[in-house]
């Protein structure tokens, strides 16, 4: 390996350069945030359209994952590989074995859950109007005084409330499995994350938010050492995926998790081709 190729994979500056150019990939796949165009919670017995998927959608009966939808075979409705003529059910990603759906070349369908049990279904255009617009996501410079070396304390039991940008003010619990805590120029911060998969995933804002960042707040996901350490690199601070479509419903931050400081590092915002930003949250 030549001096050059090692440097590139140990500088700081690079690594994160890297996950950014990954970020921005990621967002403008068939999945990602940017190709979200639709998300609607299917509650009432009726069938009922959903703008931007063809076919009638209902729910299933109480207990069981996912919805019920009624197409004709001219609607090019596909559940599972299979072209819908009648009815289909289709199972929830909270299933192991969630149906696909695909609606034309371009467009498809997945269905989540909540802890009500109600479904909704999401709808993905890889031609979306935010796919076409996007331009990059806007990043601070790698700062290395946001590299915290933090420690994490598991807690049985504990939970927090958290309010979503769409919830109209209602809070949701969500297990904590522990408290992170450090100390920084004099301030001493316990903080709430929950878990995301093998992860810890900590909703933050700081005194950026609506100012030179995305105003509902940011995303860092870490994981814990053996140790009970944890490295929080906020240079990973991520935008939230409501930033890039709004039919997500993003959770806004406790009130453990607003720091009143600057934190000059991660993403910033996300910006249309001429510069612009894509969303004036």
């Amino acid at each position: 390996m030549t001096d050059t190729a090692a440097a590139s994979t140990t500088d700081p500056a690079q690594l994160l350069n890297n996950f950014h150019e990954r970020r921005e990939y990621s967002v403008v796949q068939p999945n990602g945030n940017l190709a979200l165009v639709n998300t609607q919670w299917i509650t009432d017995a009726e069938p009922q359209p959903v703008w931007g998927a063809a076919g009638l959608w209902s729910p299933l009966p109480a207990g069981q994952s996912g919805l019920k939808v009624t197409a004709a075979a001219a609607d090019g409705v596909v559940v599972d590989g299979a072209l819908v003529d009648g009815e289909a059910v289709v199972r929830g990603k909270d299933t192991d074995d969630p149906s696909t759906i695909a609606f034309s070349d371009t467009i498809t369908g997945t269905v989540i859950g909540n802890e009500a049990g109600e479904y909704a279904l999401r709808v993905w255009d890889i031609q979306s109007e935010g796919i076409r617009e996007f331009g990059s996501i806007d990043v601070f410079p790698y700062n290395p005084e946001w590299v915290i070396q933090a420690t994490f304390t598991p807690v049985e039991g504990l939970s927090v409330g958290f309010e979503h940008l769409k919830d109209e003010g209602a809070t949701r619990e969500l297990a904590i499995p522990g408290e992170i805590t450090f100390s920084k120029d004099g301030t001493d911060y316990n903080l709430a994350a929950f878990k995301a998969g093998r992860a810890l995933q900590l909703v933050f804002s700081d005194a950026t938010s609506g100012d030179d960042t995305y105003s509902v707040g940011r995303f860092l996901f870490v994981a814990p050492n053996a140790d009970g350490t944890i490295t929080l690199d906020f240079n990973r601070a991520i935008l939230p995926p409501c930033a890039f479509s709004y039919a997500f419903n993003c959770p806004m931050p406790p009130k453990q998790n607003r720091f009143a400081v600057r934190i000059e590092a991660g993403e910033k915002n996300v910006l249309k081709k001429d510069g612009s930003l894509l969303h004036e949250f």
